[in-house]
């Protein structure tokens, strides 16, 4: 039973990996279609940093070599995931983009950040 559960929590694992490493290109597909105005450009910028760090965070957080470590990481893919919904929002709400052509990827985002808060708060940060 016990390796049945390792066996889940590594394939969840790659899994979520994969996940948000497709969320990271989804994101850089998205953005080459953005107007080529100074503000979407800036916000773009903002968008591709943060929605790439999501990704390169949680694969930094599997490779945590304690829970403390483990913890903070994840914090970091919490907040980066949360400032993709920010600059997402932003695009739309500013024209840059429509809601609609965000809409996937603020679901999508919400998903992973939901995920990672639940991650968190069953880790301790010993």
């Amino acid at each position: 039973m016990e390796e049945s559960k390792q066996v889940d929590k590594e394939q969840f694992v790659e899994r979520f990996r994969q996940r948000t490493k497709q969320l990271a290109l989804e994101v850089i597909r998205f953005s080459k279609d953005l107007p080529k105005t100074e503000e979407a450009t800036i916000m773009k910028r903002q968008l591709l940093r943060s929605a790439t760090s999501v990704a390169a965070n949680y694969r930094a957080a599997c490779r945590a070599r304690s829970s403390a470590e483990f913890y903070s990481k994840i914090s970091i893919v919490i907040e980066e995931a949360d400032e993709t919904l920010f600059w997402l929002e932003l695009l739309s709400e500013s024209g840059s983009t429509t809601i609609a052509k965000v809409a996937e990827l603020k679901k999508e985002t919400t998903e992973i950040l939901s995920v990672m808060a639940k991650a968190r708060s069953n880790t301790t940060k010993k």
